[in-house]
């Protein structure tokens, strides 16, 4: 058996007698339905919930949390992230995060003092840190809505039928991955949270996926065609240790050979095999060289990026007697993204096989790390890396989840164009405001490798504005995007797809449910009516959400 922490055993007890509660009779009716509990579903559910609604919150996964739990990706934002531009509740997970290994774990006083703590020391954010601590941070956030009954929280459960009734969703049957039972799930409100827009055609709500063409949204980075089928690749993420001097080299993955000998056929073209420390720079697309050492504790200046501190998480020398510890580091690199195919919008089989792939993709590149992999001492290969299961929470150490980048997204009231976010024009007068705006974000439009085989797409962006009408499909009244399958494009989906920016985009989906449920007026009706919409914003202001940036210095 698992070993858990006290806190999870106690958190999935409640959850669970809930749960046993309700499925006997295999219906429950509430206000808000929040089919998906990855990141912008948690932070839908509390947007609902600090307003007294009463929520059923389902997730595909044991774990809620997605990005920041299941699919093993730590946090990605922007620069100013510690000072302001992400909403409060999402600064207070932040801040719980490191008030948790303050509180729980054996940090040094060094560590304990310092401000900002990075728990991992990871480069790509400052907030590098292992996912179960996460997960620990969103099930206290969410334990007394569950305690009081407020909030049924229904984990390993995935949406496969909805009820309609004109342009209204009446209800949603969800069903266990594991034991296929079904729960229908009635409610005045739905808000679609899962990771891949999985409600949208179960609701017959209109949707798009993939590239969008040039003469469809006017774009600069768009094709001249639509390409529907051509989407982000996907990611396995994992984590893993070094031990010097050991050797857990895991068994060769059949797929090993394919892909050691890979070469991309991508366009422009990838600089060699897939498996190499060489990739396509993501803006230049020239070679770009990364390195790779498991015994280095900082990069070097100047020197190529260290893909073991990338995304380390657990720094050993935070901890105390650290000697006897080591760090922790999630993998979620170029080399394995997975492009050779799709796992929405295509059949079952088809999803499986590709899902088979990704994770046979990101295996081999252990396999490879452990046993080829040219090092810059002379040697090759690092024996001494070790699959971390625990950290994923799986028999087979991968990610319970794939990390998607792009979702079906529904075709929107209004749908954020590259125009509006793109630095190139906008220098002086930054990104579009638009009225309607329920929160803020920032990130570079960062396209990877898609399935249709065209390279990276990074384009520099401005810090820009969640319009409301991104949130509300043009035609179903009481059904709302609440993760990354807003009302953007395959190219602004680049930057509105990162953590800080889906917990906002989820907390005003919950917000504006409430805000439905307590005026009597729809989510449309009070886009549409100024006053409405203004006192709307004013309420999520007052609840901590920024609607508009402040004059920023140039970076």
């Amino acid at each position: 058996m698992k070993r858990r922490s006290f806190l999870q055993t106690t958190l999935s007890g409640v959850a669970a007698s809930g749960l046993a509660a309700t499925t006997r009779s295999k219906e429950l009716s509430t206000e808000v339905a929040v089919i998906g509990g990855g990141t912008g579903g948690c932070a839908a559910a509390l947007g609902a919930l600090r307003e007294g609604r009463r929520v059923v919150m389902t997730e595909e996964c044991r774990w809620i949390g997605g990005q920041l739990t299941s699919q093993l990706v730590p946090p990605d934002e922007h620069a100013w992230m510690e000072m302001f531009g992400g909403t409060r509740a999402y600064r207070n997970y932040r801040e719980a995060v490191r008030a948790f290994y303050r509180s729980n774990f054996p940090i040094t006083e060094e560590a304990r003092v310092r401000t900002p703590f990075n728990p991992g020391g990871g480069s790509v954010s400052g907030m590098t840190h292992e996912p179960k601590v996460s997960l620990a941070v969103l099930e206290t956030m969410l334990a007394p809505y569950v305690a009081s009954g407020q909030l049924v929280l229904l984990t390993e459960f995935r949406p496969v039928a909805a009820d309609l009734g004109g342009d209204r969703v009446r209800a949603v049957t969800v069903e266990h991955t594991q034991e296929k039972h079904r729960v229908t799930i009635s409610a005045s409100y739905f808000i679609d949270a899962t990771e891949q827009g999985d409600l949208l055609p179960l609701a017959k709500c209109e949707f798009v996926t993939g590239f969008e063409s040039r003469s469809m949204t006017g774009e600069a980075s768009a094709p001249e065609k639509a390409q529907p089928a051509n989407i982000q690749a996907f990611t396995i993420c994992f984590a893993m240790e070094y031990r010097d001097g050991e050797n857990h080299v895991i068994t060769k993955p059949e797929d090993y050979a394919f892909w050691r000998d890979y070469v991309p056929a991508m366009k422009p073209p990838w600089p060699g095999k897939l498996l190499s420390w060489d990739m396509s720079h993501p803006v230049t697309l020239e070679k770009r060289s990364m390195s790779f050492d498991p015994r280095a504790d900082e990069g070097q200046p100047g020197g190529s990026v260290n893909l073991w501190l990338y995304r380390r998480i657990r720094r050993r020398k935070n901890f105390v007697n650290w000697e006897r510890d080591a760090d922790i580091s999630l993998v979620n690199w170029p080399q394995n993204d997975y492009w050779l195919g799709n796992l929405h919008g295509v059949s079952d089989a088809e999803a499986a096989k590709h899902l088979r792939g990704g994770k046979q993709l990101s295996l081999s590149l252990l396999y490879w790390m452990q046993t080829e992999a040219p090092r810059a001492d002379g040697k090759t290969g690092w024996p001494g890396l070790k699959l971390r299961h625990d950290q994923a929470g799986t028999e087979d150490g991968l990610a319970m989840y794939p990390y998607i980048r792009e979702s079906r997204r529904i075709a929107a009231e209004f749908t954020v164009i590259e125009q509006h976010v793109a630095a190139k024009g906008r220098e002086q007068t930054g990104a579009a405001k638009f009225a309607d705006s329920v929160g803020i974000g920032s990130y570079r439009i960062d396209l990877h490798p898609s399935s249709g085989g065209d390279n990276y797409i990074d384009v520099s962006s401005q810090p820009f504005q969640i319009p409301m009408g991104a949130l509300i499909p043009k035609r179903m009244e009481n059904l709302l995007a609440g993760a990354k399958n807003l009302g953007v494009t395959h190219i602004t989906n680049g930057c509105y797809r990162l953590h800080p920016v889906e917990w906002n985009i989820g907390e005003s989906a919950g917000a504006l449910a409430a805000e439905a449920l307590r005026t009597g007026e729809p989510p449309r009706k009070i886009r549409n009516d100024s006053k409405l919409t203004n006192a709307f914003q004013a309420r999520l202001r007052s609840r901590g959400v920024q609607t508009e940036w402040p004059v920023l210095s140039p970076r």
